[in-house]
């Protein structure tokens, strides 16, 4: 008998059981879950920047966005789905990372051209990433390395957003932070801690998407505290 699989998800023991008039033990259904959902996350990735690229774009402005911030994003996706690939985990967990990783690049991209003239301190930046990016996401870096820079990553991630969380709070806003993005940012992370604890990934990957979980919330309560308050049209009266 063939078992019924499709893009690694095994069906076989969750439809023996139906088929039996049984509802399907823990063991059997929650891999299928996580499976899944890592791949609802993959799917979704592929346009979780897109609502703040689309609103900087609108508003042709970056205001309250801080430019390190988005940087560091782009190093720490780059890291994670490095090491993600070096492990050879299945590609529902950890695909999202190259799909935020291309659009990560491409907001950053963006934010340059709002933020004319750019500095050298950027230039140069800009320049060491592009140069040293192939060399880490190729596996060209010795293991003891690679352990200490997915290490480092977390703490990327970490500042990454400090800088925008920071920022937020000293200007009283969150100026043109898509509320949208940030939400699937969290979602993502909470869903990801799971699927990564159901896929057995090494703890350092299950404590990056916990450090997503607290930093992305934040961010994304922020955007809820400093809304304001659409202003009520006045009613003419006759």
């Amino acid at each position: 008998m063939i078992e019924p699989k499709f893009l690694g998800l095994d069906f076989s023991c969750a439809l023996s059981s139906l088929s039996n008039g049984q509802i399907p033990k823990k063991d059997c259904l929650l891999p299928l879950i996580s499976k899944v959902l890592g791949y609802c996350i993959v799917a979704a990735s592929t346009t979780v920047k897109l609502p703040q690229i689309l609103k900087i774009l609108k508003h042709q402005s970056i205001r309250g966005l801080s430019i390190v911030a988005f940087e560091l994003e782009v190093i720490g996706y780059t890291i994670a789905l490095a090491y993600c690939l070096h492990k050879g985990l299945p590609f529902s967990a950890y695909g999202e990372l190259a799909f935020l990783l291309v659009q990560a690049i491409i907001l950053v991209a963006i934010i340059y051209y709002f933020s004319q003239p750019l500095g050298m301190k950027t230039w140069i930046r800009a320049l060491l990433y592009c140069a040293i990016a192939p060399t880490i996401l190729a596996g060209r870096v010795d293991p003891i390395l690679f352990e200490a820079l997915y290490a480092s990553q977390h703490a990327i991630f970490f500042f990454a957003r400090v800088p925008q969380i920071v920022e937020n709070c000293k200007n009283g806003s969150t100026g043109e932070l898509s509320f949208l993005t940030s939400l699937m940012n969290f979602a993502g992370s909470m869903v990801r801690v799971f699927t990564s604890l159901q896929e057995k990934a090494p703890t350092s990957v299950v404590l990056g998407s916990a450090i997503g979980v607290v930093t992305n919330g934040t961010i994304l309560s922020q955007i809820i505290i400093y809304q304001k308050p659409q202003p009520k049209k006045e009613k003419k009266t006759d």
